[in-house]
């Protein structure tokens, strides 16, 4: 076991030759209170975010959830849903998790069982400490689509092409309108306003710039 510690209350714990019986009953069985879980090929790491992690997962998802409201963009959201698939012994727990291409195929699910339905379309993961895991990899072995990658300061936006590999790109693939460097500057204002005035202006802008 090793325990690498960076970042203000945040931690991480990292577990080896854990088997995926063992990580799906720490799944079912522990009450983690916010802890993430990221497990790849009997390796497990075990996650305590802290406040600026916390901040900055709920930023990006207000982004979103602010911008597909006022286009009438359907999505469908899946929090930090546990994400995993055995036979290539890889799981992980983003932040925050959207469908928006396939959200037709998941409309009206309460519960949503990733052997019959599509992986969400994004997934956002705060990476502030630096993981001890790739999580990139493991997002990529899973098939997701786009990853936003936020190291409490810059954001970087993800696709999923060839043979499993991600390629940074400046325009999200699910909201190909939206520009990452104009994401990145709304980003930077929140520490010069509160966070209700913060997200109004970027209602505003998507209102005044995006809508058509």
């Amino acid at each position: 076991m090793a325990v690498v510690a960076s970042g203000i209350g945040e931690s991480r714990i990292v577990l080896r030759n854990v088997s995926w019986e063992t990580f799906e009953a720490l799944l079912a069985e522990t009450d983690r209170a916010g802890t993430r879980f990221t497990y790849d090929e009997g390796v497990l790491e075990i996650m305590s975010p802290s406040m600026t992690h916390e901040r900055m997962k709920k930023l990006l998802a207000r982004m979103i959830e602010t911008m597909t409201l006022e286009l009438q963009i359907p999505i469908a959201s899946a929090g930090n849903s546990t994400l995993k698939n055995q036979l290539k012994q890889k799981g992980v727990e983003p932040d925050e998790c959207y469908y928006v291409a396939n959200e037709p195929r998941v409309r009206g699910k309460i519960e949503i069982d990733l052997d019959d339905d599509p992986m969400p379309d994004l997934a956002i993961e705060i990476d502030i400490s630096s993981s001890s895991l790739d999580q990139l990899r493991i997002y990529a072995a899973l098939g997701i689509p786009e990853v936003w990658l936020c190291d409490g300061e810059t954001i970087r936006v993800y696709q999923l092409g060839a043979e499993e590999r991600y390629l940074q790109v400046d325009r999200s693939p699910s909201f190909p309108f939206l520009p990452v460097d104009r994401l990145q500057g709304f980003l930077d204002r929140v520490h010069t306003a509160d966070e209700t005035s913060w997200i109004r202006s970027f209602q505003a802008w998507v209102k005044s710039e995006l809508m058509p």
